[in-house]
């Protein structure tokens, strides 16, 4: 007799970040954490909600969200006691549909402008692409800078801002933190990633304009024409000689 087809469950949001790794060697195979157990993890370890109303919102029975946050537990402290690298995959999982934000808060972009898109807060790059709620948006005609405007997110996840970044004619964007997951959304897009960059807004594109800004290694490339050139191969973010100092704990896309 064929066992019992596992439950969907509902997730709230795409993983950004896809796996972790342990410093110097990892121990063993790897350990795979699967996507509605990183679900049962963020409800309830992060977002402190009950088992009760994680199971709600999952749309699984409370002895099953117990049973998921059990195992997953489990695997993440095999993982981080044992050194064993966590890689987030499979799952019969449904991902709840994502806010979008206005696109008519987007302004009109005009033919042969480049647009670029900064993670922003309070005039400083945001520093978690996925989690950012605005973004600085600046137009640039022949190399400088005409207009620029902040945009809010609406909350919507790395999934979604890919999309909505593309519908709004970006080229480029720079930010801070950014996981694979959106690396892998935002290649498909085309748009050229900038990662790794931290301090003023207005600063970095400044710098970014004047060349003195690369791409980290690992960083996705899709541009053409933009009229600025790539270093590819750079350790770190790369921002070179704009007045900023990157914090030890400023996190790079590789």
């Amino acid at each position: 007799m064929a066992g019992r087809r596992e439950k969907t469950r509902h997730v709230g949001m795409q993983p950004e970040y896809l796996g972790f790794t342990p410093d110097g060697m990892a121990a063993g195979v790897d350990v795979t954490l699967a996507i509605d157990e990183l679900e049962a993890l963020r409800l309830i370890d992060l977002e402190q909600l009950s088992q009760a109303e994680a199971a709600e919102r999952m749309g699984v029975a409370r002895t099953t969200i117990a049973m998921i946050c059990s195992r997953a537990h489990t695997k993440v402290a095999d993982a981080l006691v044992n050194g064993r690298r966590l890689v987030i995959t499979g799952g019969n999982v449904a991902y709840d549909p994502a806010p979008q934000p206005d696109a008519n808060a987007w302004s009109h972009k005009k033919e042969n402008s480049m647009r670029i898109a900064v993670t922003y807060e309070d005039g400083k790059i945001f520093q978690h692409f996925g989690r950012t709620e605005q973004f600085k948006v600046y137009d640039v005609e022949d190399g400088k800078v005409v207009s620029s405007q902040v945009v809010g997110s609406n909350g919507a996840g790395h999934g979604a801002l890919a999309g909505v970044l593309a519908a709004g004619g970006v080229d480029v964007l720079i930010c801070g933190g950014i996981g694979g997951g959106a690396v892998s959304a935002l290649a498909q897009t085309g748009i050229d990633i900038f990662p790794g960059a931290a301090g003023d807004c207005d600063d970095i594109v400044n710098a970014f304009l004047a060349g003195e800004v690369v791409q980290t290694e690992g960083a996705t490339c899709g541009c053409g024409g933009h009229g600025h050139e790539h270093g590819h191969g750079h350790e770190g973010c790369g921002c070179g000689g704009h007045g900023h100092e990157h914090g030890e704990d400023h996190h790079c896309c590789h």
